[in-house]
């Protein structure tokens, strides 16, 4: 869990990050970390610029300023690329499977293992090999699926999300970055999803969790970051603040002072006033 966390160095550790769009201020001057085996929650209104610093953490923006560390040592991600190099995995809203293949092809898709001995440069893709690492990951993770085989159509929700969060976990990923992996899901479903995400934390992974869902939140996260009109309004022990100083948080009503210390962050939550007159995309 995250109780020690500030013994650790964090794995992703964000200072200072601002990014413009034309007229627009996405983001100003943000903090954001994530520590090994903690899941932190980044919650905010529409417009928070939450889906902006995903995507700058992703390396699909690029910030105007500031600072990425990855395990200590400042970096550059300029590409998705990058970022699948560190060791950050996305898994975005629409979780981008292909329907008509089975479990197997999509974890493995765009990067299929082939035969040592297979014919022409590229060799020959291992089905067998693929099937059961499939089947270890899955199992892993204690994700239940009737088949490996099966097409994707015909899994339910939950398990779509289940087998995109595997997919993000098959190589050597550190921090695994999740855009509202519950939505459209129904009770049972959520429920899978939000058990997957503990056994996540468990294996030692860092979890970044974007949810309008604060009940979910609250289940799942150790710490949560709270962002309002592109500013950073805090980051919160999950178990010391309560829903109603989120929500005050959030829309503005309560200013942004932290409840508690926050085990684990580099620097406290601290109070924002932001300006209401920033456009934020």
């Amino acid at each position: 869990m995250a109780t020690a966390a500030h013994a650790r160095t964090p794995l992703l550790e964000l200072r200072g990050i601002s990014k413009r769009f034309g007229a627009v201020q996405a983001l100003t001057d943000i903090t954001f970390d994530v520590y090994p085996e903690e899941v932190v929650a980044l919650v905010g209104d529409n417009g928070a610029g939450k889906s902006t610093l995903i995507k700058t953490i992703a390396g699909i923006h690029q910030p105007d300023s500031g600072t990425v560390r990855w395990q200590g040592k400042e970096v550059r991600v300029t590409s998705p690329k990058d970022a699948t190099t560190l060791g950050i995995a996305t898994v975005y809203q629409d979780l981008a499977l292909c329907d008509n293949l089975d479990v197997v092809a999509n974890l493995f898709l765009g990067h299929e293992l082939t035969t040592a001995g297979g014919h022409g440069p590229l060799g020959v893709m291992d089905e067998f090999a693929m099937e059961r690492k499939a089947v270890e990951v899955l199992r892993r993770l204690s994700v239940k699926i009737p088949s490996v085989r099966i097409p994707i159509a015909a899994l339910s929700g939950g398990q779509r999300q289940s087998v995109a969060v595997a997919r993000s976990v098959l190589g050597d990923n550190k921090v695994v970055l999740l855009d509202e992996p519950t939505a459209a899901l129904g009770v049972a479903q959520t429920g899978e999803v939000l058990e997957l995400i503990k056994r996540l934390r468990e294996q030692g992974l860092g979890v970044v969790l974007i949810s309008h869902n604060l009940a979910n939140v609250f289940e799942v996260a150790d710490r949560i970051t709270v962002l309002r009109l592109g500013r950073w309004v805090g980051t919160y022990d999950a178990k010391s603040v309560s829903n109603e100083q989120l929500v005050g948080f959030m829309t503005g009503a309560i200013s942004g002072a932290a409840t508690t210390a926050v085990p684990g962050a580099a620097t406290p939550a601290r109070p924002v006033t932001p300006n209401p007159d920033k456009e934020v995309s």
